[in-house]
């Protein structure tokens, strides 16, 4: 199956084609792949500003990063999940502030996508590049007035993507009609309706990652911006507005497996990008007792860098096939795409993290040396961007712990 699903649907009369109608998946990725070296030297001055450079964004823009999950009917190239995994992993393993940034901006594509209706995509990709950071903790205020817009307050934390983004995805409370405790929101709040905070930086890690703060004040949302229920919970078994409307399988799929398809591939390339820190180290150091060989030399180095080598190309293998998976269950139609298959995914992208943590922890960073852990070297960055990956709540609480029970939960029908 090729990276993307032509969609059936035609396009609207007024929609433009891709900047590129004849980019491929592959060169885009190879693009990513280009980025890598320059991404590493400039991995200090993007966590000194808490996000990628202007011009970075901008070439991210012309090489077509930001469409690769727009339908093609709004001038996106709609190249799929496999494709935009690809390109993550690669932006993540020359800087992991500059991937997560990215990735967590640019792949809200896909829900958008699939779960708003016509006219709200209409709307929302008519700019072409799409970034839109989402949070799925709902914080706020929502209060639908007598035309049946949302007036919004309130302040999202973690946005990561939010310094070049167009749209911004939150939850929030909001009472039913029928009365009742409040119930989760989505919503979609263009960049007009809201103004990021200079909050960001502070973080032990993925400091460079524009993960910044969003406030809403009084941001007046249209109905159709909105949707209720909360996007880890949407159940796609019964189709999508999206799988209607594009007539590709992968606007169908399920969101919350994706979303922790997002976790398994950004940690792969933060465990990549160590990897290749590590070699630098045993090509150009020696061992620090008799006898004194280069680290390659040596038989511990070579055991240290083989486990770690191992565990990494085992947690690359998974997450590719998770990522198959996700595609193959889409191909079925949505009555395959049920919480169980979801939740087993889960399963796969929270044993990937965990290879990739052991990786980092038992093998690489502590037989690096001091020297190579001072404060300003790759070792030391990627550690602690590592470090900080591991209290995302979507990995130490979700992953670990959460999606495993409900796993054995759905299997055993235990509501």
């Amino acid at each position: 199956m090729p990276n993307s699903v032509a969609g059936a649907a035609s396009a609207p009369e007024h929609a433009c084609p891709p900047p590129e109608p004849g980019l491929t998946p592959a060169e885009v990725v190879a693009r990513a792949e280009a980025f890598v070296p320059e991404l590493v030297e400039r991995q200090a001055e993007t966590e000194r500003r808490t996000y990628y450079a202007a011009d970075t964004h901008e070439r991210f823009s012309r090489a077509g990063f930001y469409r690769i999950l727009v339908p093609r009917r709004y001038g996106g190239y709609e190249f799929g999940v496999g494709t935009f995994m690809k390109v993550v992993a690669a932006l993540t393993r020359g800087c992991p502030s500059t991937g997560w940034m990215y990735c967590l901006g640019a792949a809200h594509a896909l829900a958008v996508a699939s779960l708003f209706g016509e006219r709200a995509q209409d709307e929302v990709f008519q700019g072409g590049d799409f970034i839109c950071p989402a949070t799925v903790v709902p914080n706020g205020t929502g209060e639908r007035l007598p035309d049946g817009t949302w007036l919004i307050d309130g302040t999202w934390g973690y946005c990561s993507g939010s310094p070049y983004a167009t749209h911004f995805l939150g939850h929030t409370l909001v009472t039913p009609d029928g009365g009742g405790p409040p119930e989760p929101m989505m919503f979609l709040a263009p960049r007009d309706q809201w103004h990021r905070l200079d909050d960001w930086g502070g973080a032990l890690g993925l400091k460079g990652s524009g993960s910044h703060s969003i406030r809403l004040v009084q941001a007046r949302i249209p109905h159709h911006f909105t949707l209720p229920g909360h996007m880890s919970q949407v159940d796609v078994t019964r189709g999508t507005p999206g799988l209607a409307l594009h007539g590709n399988p992968e606007y169908g799929g399920g969101q919350l497996s994706f979303m922790v398809l997002e976790d398994a591939v950004l940690a792969v390339g933060i465990a990549r990008g160590m990897l290749d820190a590590y070699e630098v180290l045993m090509r150009t150091r020696t061992t620090s007792f008799p006898p004194i060989v280069g680290r390659a030399e040596d038989p511990d180095f070579q055991l240290w860098y083989g486990r770690a080598a191992g565990l990494i190309a085992t947690a690359e293998a998974a997450t590719a096939d998770a990522v198959r998976q996700w595609r193959a269950a889409c191909l079925d139609g949505p009555a395959a795409i049920t919480r169980e298959v979801e939740l087993r995914i889960a399963a796969i992208c929270g044993e990937v993290v965990k290879l990739c943590w052991r990786a980092v922890e038992d093998c690489l960073y502590p037989t690096a040396g001091s020297s190579a852990v001072r404060h300003g070297e790759r070792v030391e960055r990627l550690w602690r961007d590592m470090s900080m990956f591991q209290t995302h709540a979507g990995v130490s609480t979700f992953l670990a712990v959460i999606a495993k029970r409900d796993l054995a939960r759905a299997r055993f029908g235990i509501g």
